[in-house]
């Protein structure tokens, strides 16, 4: 037995317990700035693990509001015997939420676990994980099995990853996991475990799984004044071209200390740790079918103010949807149509209506990637085939020139900067992905909003706007008199040294305070649209 385990399990004689000290991650928590409740069902729960003085029966969390130090945050882990619908688990969770405690299983989760309908989409985006934990591995010679996962943590280390992903998915306590085997293996079903029916090697990991969960969320303030908020910007430090640099990721952290505002970095391994914070700003490229959208996702369900929110990035990462919507509102846009894989005799009409060049694109691709430039028939027919092996339909769109393109900044519908993107070495995009790695992206030039062309700033506001009231970049290119908008960034970059040359720290306070903002009205039960 370990000396976590040790230090939690309870000692044979009853009398010896006042003598020992008390568990390591209780210490902690009384320099933390947040206060944990520990719920069970019954007091005879916990008898085989260390007392703590955070544990209370569900009956005596739910006679006592808990108010507390208003200072303190409250963390609340409930390890009631069931969830079942309206019974004391569902009612601890629920009441959790309704005083403003950061609970685990959430309402949410809870009602999800009940039945597969509801968590089966979320299975889905399991099978990579599901399939690399389980080849040659020593269940391969089974139908099937029940997996016991205590915080996301198995002592299987192949099982690791997928233990990790399923408790984001569904943060609960104790969860049991069944497997079954058919061609394939697959997840046959999930729910909740209980603390009561742990066998004893089951307590020991158990133990150290909450202890080691325990010291995660109770971090130690990094000064003694108390921030006013907690903001976590997301961000992959092995992205190789995120919206911002290392250098303005710590700008904000900077800028915010100043504001009274606790900026942490979080990765995508820290999706279960979302409950903690007050806000969310995204800083990593953003698609629907990855983790990013499920944390917008999941901060929004949350309560958590979110840079940006889930609708701004369904909207923005879709050329289809932004196409339709400029089209409808009568907008500048280059020439646009749409091809349809299963309507090939399209394709020679469309370059007969948009003339060669022309422009392909995949609905959802970023950063140039998913787009073609075609000079001919044959090029066209053969950029078709590969682009349709992603997508059901394609943009086709004009060629249109320039040798910049614009960026516009645009927060909460007012515009916060303005850049030109000048074309890649030789290329005829911002971005060339086949050139060497200093000769990927043009060069950029930031300037004041007020010396941006007027006719650029008012279109790109008017577009941001169709989209919502968060963080935007819009890309426009102008020719003499025509301006035409060629897309919408739910994240856009903001890099020191490019786009804040002109505001410098102000940039950044202007994203930080727009926070704040939000956060004081809804502090006060008013939207802040």
């Amino acid at each position: 037995m370990s000396a976590v385990q040790g230090e939690w399990r309870a000692v044979s004689e009853q009398k010896q317990l006042t003598t020992i000290s008390k568990p390591r991650y209780l210490t902690e928590v009384n320099r933390s700035s947040s206060q944990l409740v520990i719920i069970v069902e019954r007091k005879e729960d916990w008898t085989s693990y260390f007392p703590s003085e955070d544990l209370m029966t569900a009956q005596q969390y739910l006679e006592n509001p808990q108010e507390g130090d208003g200072a303190k945050r409250t963390q609340v882990i409930n390890l009631c015997r069931n969830y079942k619908y309206l019974g004391y688990g569902y009612y601890c969770s629920l009441l959790a939420e309704a005083r403003g405690h950061r609970v685990i299983p959430s309402v949410r989760t809870i009602s999800e676990l009940t039945r597969k309908s509801l968590y089966g989409l979320a299975l889905d985006d399991l099978d990579k994980a599901l399939e690399k934990a389980l080849s040659n591995h020593l269940y391969s010679n089974t139908e099937g099995f029940t997996l016991t996962l205590y915080f996301g943590k198995t002592n299987l280390e192949p099982m690791q990853e997928l233990a990790r992903q399923l408790f984001e998915a569904f943060p609960c306590p104790v969860l049991l996991v069944e497997f079954r085997k058919t061609t394939s293996w697959h997840i046959e079903g999930i729910k909740p475990g209980t603390l009561h029916k742990l066998r004893e090697d089951q307590e020991d990991q158990f133990a150290q799984a909450l202890d080691n969960f325990s010291r995660k969320i109770w971090r130690l303030p990094r000064s003694r004044r108390v921030a006013r908020y907690d903001l976590a910007i997301l961000h992959d430090p092995q992205e190789a071209m995120p919206p911002s640099n290392a250098k303005a990721l710590e700008n904000f952290i900077r800028v915010g200390r100043g504001l009274g505002i606790d900026v942490q970095l979080i990765e995508k391994k820290d999706y279960a740790r979302l409950a903690e914070y007050d806000a969310l700003l995204i800083r990593e490229t953003t698609s629907v079918d990855n983790h990013t959208y499920r944390f917008a996702k999941k901060a929004e369900s949350e309560g958590l103010v979110v840079m940006d929110d889930p609708t701004s990035i369904l909207r923005c990462t879709n050329k289809v949807y932004l196409a339709d919507l400029l089209q409808s509102h009568r907008l500048g846009m280059p020439a646009t149509e749409i091809l349809y894989k299963e309507r090939p005799q399209d394709f020679a009409r469309v370059a007969e209506r948009l003339g060669f060049p022309l422009v392909l694109k995949i609905p959802d691709g970023c950063f140039s990637r998913g787009v073609i430039k075609v000079e001919n028939q044959q090029a066209l027919l053969q950029a078709t085939a590969q682009l349709f092996e992603h997508s059901v339909l394609l943009l086709a769109q004009e060629f249109f020139y320039t040798e910049y393109d614009w960026r516009i900044g645009v927060l909460n519908r007012k515009p916060i900067f303005a850049c030109q993107y000048f074309m890649s070495k030789g290329h005829w995009q911002i971005y060339n992905h086949k050139a060497r790695a200093q000769d990927i992206n043009g060069e950029c030039r930031t300037l004041p909003v007020h010396e941006a062309p007027r006719a650029v700033v008012e279109l790109a506001v008017k577009t941001a706007n169709l989209i919502g009231d968060g963080l935007y970049g819009v890309d426009l290119k102008q020719s003499g008199d025509q301006v035409v908008v060629i897309e919408v960034n739910d994240n856009p970059n903001m890099d020191a040294g490019i786009e804040d040359a002109y505001l410098q720290d102000d940039l950044y306070a202007l994203v930080l305070e727009e926070f704040v903002r939000r956060l004081e009205l809804k502090r006060r039960g008013q939207a802040w649209g």
